[in-house]
C-alpha cells in the first residue's frame, strides 16, 4: 500500500522508495522502486484507463513524465526516474505509434521520485470543460470584412500590376465603405495574389482589415469568413468560433490546460520556470499547442478548413498571457510583480505558432496589473460595470479569483489566491466536474440524510432509476459545486460549526458523523467522504475571495453593493444563496446575485466581432484602479473574519430573510480544530 505526503515525498529513492504525484488530480504517494505507473495510480484511485490487462496491446493507458523540478511537490522529476521501454511497449509503439514523451503505464517501472500526467485521452471520465458561448446580443462590426470585386485585366499599353488594380477596384465598387487610398497587404498575400486574380476570372472575393489593409484573396465569391475567440484559463481553455459577419457562433470547444502538469496554480509554473532553464519556453510551447488543437477541432466541427480563420481573439491571467506571447513569467512571480506589457498586444498568429489563415492576426486584450489580466478586461467589457449607477462586484471564482467593484464613476480591481480547492483538488475526494462527480446536495434537516445528483445521470440518489443509470458513471468523487453545497447543507442542518468544525456530538443523530481521532467527517455515500481537512481548505479559500472583495468596499467607502455577478465557467455552476451561506460573497438580496457564465470569454467574442469594442476596453482599463491584496494590511483582517461560516461579524441580512442561519460559536473557537464535541446552538426551526 502506498503512503500519501500532502506536500512532499514521504521518503526517497535512496529508502528503496519512489515518491508520485500525478497531474491533473494531484492525487500523490509513496512506493516500492519497481513499482508499475498504472499500479501506482490505481492505488490512488487516480483515473486511468485501461483493458488489456497491462500487457501493452489497448495503448488507453498512455502517461507522460513532466521533467523538472517541481518545489511545490518537492520532485525532482527525471526521465532516469523510470524505467527503459519495455519490450511490449516498443512493440506497441512500432505497430500503432506513441507521441513523443508518451509512456505505456502499464510497462512503465518508477524508479525514482516523478511528476506523471494523465491526458486527456488516457481519462476514463474526462472532464467537462463547461466553458460554452453565453447567448449575449453582440453588435456586429468586425475588424476583417469581405468585399467582392472585378478586377480589370491587365493591359500592356497601361502597364500596372495586379494589386494597383485591385485597390483601384475595391475603392471604385465599394464607394460608401470607407476603404482608403492607401490600401496595403503583407507578403503573404502577394504570393497568392495573381493565381486567385487568374483562377477566379478577375473576379475575387478580398478580406480587408479596417478598410486598409488586404489579409486575404480568394478566387470568385466566398460568402463566409470566421474568427476565433480563445479564453485562456489557467485550469481550462475554451474556443469559439464565430462567422464573423452575422456572429454566429459556428462551433465551440475546452480542453484542459495543458500547463497543469507544470504545477495547479499560476505560482507553482512561475517557480517552474524559475527553477527549470527554459521551462517558459516548454510552457509556451504546450498552451500554444493546445490552441492549435481548439482551433482544428472547431473547425472541424464547423465543416471549414482552419484556413478560413482570419482573426484571433485570446484572454487570461497576466501570466497565461505572457507565456502565450513567449514572454518569461518570472517578474510576475514576485513583488513589484511587474507586466512586460499592459496594451493591446497585436500580432500575426504565425508569430505566435498559430496555424490559421496565411495572414490572421492575433489581438490579446490589454492586462491591468501584475495579477489582474486580459480575462478580467474581458468581463468588464461583457459586464459593463463602467456604464451602470448602480454599486456592481463581479467575482470571477477560478484558482485565482479576479475581483471588480464599482460603476460608471469608479471601478477598483483586485486578485485573490483562492487556489483550486474550488475546483475539487486538495479535497479528500475531490474530482475535476466529470461524470461520475457528485454536483449536487440536500440534507434532510430533521434525519440528517443526504441526497445528491451526479453528473452524467438525470435522477437525485433517491429517485427510481439512480442505481439503474448511475452504474454506467458510478459515484467518482464530488466537484467544486457539489463540495460548495454539502458543507452549506451542513451550516444549515447543524452538522458543521460556523466556526467550521464538525459537530461531533451529531454523532448521536446520524451514523453519517465518524471519528477520525481528534476531528469528524462525514459520509456523503459510500464513496465520498468530507473530512475537517476539507472543510480547511473551502474555508481558506472563500476567505480569500470575500476578503479581497471588503479590501475593495473599504477603498470606495461603500457598506453593501446593490447587486453581485459570478463570472467564469465555474460560477456559473454554483448556486448563488449556497455561496452566499458559506460566506464566498459579501450579503446582497438574492434575486440580484446572479451567475454569466464564462465572461471573460464573452468579452473575448465581443473585441472579435466589434472593433470599437476594442477601443474601449482599451480606455477603460486605463482608468481601473489596482488594489494589491499582497500589500494590504486589511485583507489579513478581513481573511481571519472571513474564515467564520458566513462570517465572523457582518450580519448578513439579505440572506437571514432567505434562510434560517445559526448562531455563531464562540469567536475564539474560530479556526482551530476542536474536539467537535460542543453542540451548536440553533436559532428557530
Amino acid at each position: 500500500m502506498p503512503t500519501a505526503g500532502p506536500t512532499g515525498p514521504a521518503s526517497n529513492d535512496e529508502a528503496g522508495e519512489a515518491f508520485v504525484v500525478f497531474t491533473p488530480s494531484g492525487r500523490r504517494g509513496t512506493f516500492p522502486i519497481g513499482t508499475p505507473v498504472l499500479q501506482a495510480a490505481r492505488a490512488l484511485g487516480v483515473d486511468i484507463d485501461s483493458v488489456c490487462g497491462g500487457r501493452g496491446i489497448c495503448g488507453r493507458c498512455q502517461v507522460t513524465l513532466s521533467e523538472g523540478s517541481f518545489t511545490k511537490f518537492q520532485v525532482d522529476s527525471r526521465a532516469a526516474n523510470l524505467s527503459e521501454p519495455a519490450r511490449n511497449e516498443l512493440r506497441y509503439r512500432d505497430k500503432r505509434g506513441l507521441a513523443p514523451g508518451r509512456r505505456l503505464s502499464c510497462s512503465t517501472q518508477l524508479l525514482g521520485n516523478a511528476v506523471i500526467d494523465v491526458p486527456e485521452t488516457s481519462q476514463v471520465h474526462r472532464q467537462i470543460v463547461r466553458k460554452r458561448a453565453e447567448v449575449r446580443a453582440i453588435e456586429i462590426n468586425p475588424i476583417h470584412k469581405l468585399h467582392y470585386v472585378e478586377v480589370r485585366q491587365p493591359d500592356m499599353h497601361e502597364p500596372s500590376g495586379d494589386f494597383r488594380r485591385l485597390c483601384e477596384s475595391l475603392r471604385e465598387q465599394w464607394p460608401d465603405w470607407g476603404i482608403a487610398d492607401d490600401v496595403s497587404c503583407d507578403l503573404p498575400v502577394l504570393g497568392y495574389l495573381q493565381k486567385a486574380l487568374r483562377e477566379g476570372d478577375w473576379k475575387v472575393t478580398v478580406c480587408l482589415r479596417e478598410g486598409r489593409r488586404v489579409t486575404g484573396v480568394w478566387p470568385g465569391f466566398k460568402g463566409k469568413i470566421y474568427g476565433l475567440a480563445v479564453d485562456i484559463g489557467s485550469t481550462t481553455m475554451s474556443a469559439h468560433l464565430c462567422d464573423l459577419a452575422t456572429g454566429e457562433v459556428a462551433a465551440s470547444s475546452g480542453v484542459m490546460n495543458p500547463q497543469i502538469r507544470f504545477g495547479e496554480d499560476l505560482m507553482s509554473r512561475v517557480s517552474y520556470v524559475m527553477m527549470n532553464p527554459g521551462g517558459e519556453v516548454e510552457l509556451t510551447k504546450v498552451v500554444r499547442e493546445a490552441v492549435n488543437h481548439l482551433s482544428s477541432q472547431v473547425a472541424q466541427e464547423a465543416g471549414i478548413d482552419v484556413e478560413d480563420i482570419v482573426d484571433l481573439v485570446f484572454v487570461g491571467n497576466p501570466i497565461m498571457h505572457h507565456l502565450m506571447l513567449g514572454i518569461d513569467p518570472t517578474e510576475l512571480g514576485g513583488a513589484p510583480f511587474a507586466l512586460a506589457i499592459d496594451t493591446a498586444v497585436n500580432v500575426h498568429a504565425g508569430e505566435l505558432g498559430i496555424t490559421l489563415h496565411p495572414d490572421a492576426r492575433a489581438y490579446g486584450l490589454p492586462c491591468i496589473a501584475g495579477h489582474v489580466g486580459a480575462d478580467t478586461a474581458a468581463v468588464i467589457l461583457s459586464e459593463g460595470p463602467h456604464q451602470q449607477d448602480e454599486m456592481t462586484l463581479i467575482v470571477d471564482v477560478g484558482t485565482n479569483a479576479e475581483i471588480v467593484l464599482g460603476n460608471r464613476q469608479r471601478l477598483l480591481a483586485a486578485s485573490s489566491p483562492t487556489g483550486p480547492a474550488f475546483e475539487g483538488a486538495q479535497i479528500t475526494c475531490g474530482q475535476r466536474a466529470a461524470p461520475g462527480a457528485i454536483e449536487r446536495v440536500r440534507i434532510d434537516p430533521e434525519t440528517l440524510e443526504p441526497r445528491f445528483k451526479v453528473i452524467g445521470v438525470d435522477v437525485w440518489s433517491d429517485e427510481d432509476g439512480f442505481q439503474s443509470e448511475a452504474w454506467r458513471t458510478g459515484v467518482t468523487g464530488i466537484c467544486g459545486s457539489g463540495i460548495i453545497e454539502v458543507l452549506a447543507e451542513m451550516v444549515l442542518t447543524g452538522l458543521l460549526k460556523t466556526d467550521g468544525t464538525i459537530d461531533g456530538a451529531m454523532a448521536a443523530r446520524t451514523p453519517r458523523i465518524e471519528s477520525d481521532g481528534r476531528t469528524f467527517s462525514y459520509r456523503l455515500s459510500p464513496e465520498v467522504v468530507i473530512t475537517q481537512t476539507d472543510v480547511r481548505a473551502i474555508q481558506l479559500a472563500k476567505a480569500a475571495l470575500y476578503a479581497g472583495a471588503a479590501l475593495l468596499m473599504d477603498k470606495l467607502g461603500v457598506e453593501t453593493v446593490d447587486r453581485i455577478i459570478l463570472a467564469g465557467a465555474f460560477g456559473s455552476h454554483i448556486d448563488t444563496k449556497y455561496a452566499m451561506i458559506l460566506g464566498m460573497i459579501p450579503d446582497c438580496r438574492l434575486d440580484k446575485v446572479w451567475s454569466v457564465g464564462n465572461a471573460a470569454g464573452t468579452g473575448a467574442r465581443m473585441a472579435l466581432l466589434n472593433a470599437e469594442a476594442r477601443r474601449e476596453i482599451e480606455r477603460v482599463v486605463r482608468r481601473v484602479e489596482k488594489v494589491e491584496t499582497a500589500v494590504e494590511p486589511k485583507f489579513q483582517e478581513h481573511f481571519i473574519d472571513a474564515m467564520a461560516l458566513p462570517h465572523r461579524t457582518a450580519p448578513f441580512p439579505n440572506l437571514s430573510a432567505a434562510v434560517t442561519l445559526p448562531e455563531r460559536s464562540d469567536p475564539a473557537e474560530a479556526g482551530s480544530e476542536g474536539d467537535g464535541r460542543r453542540r451548536r446552538r440553533r436559532r428557530g426551526g
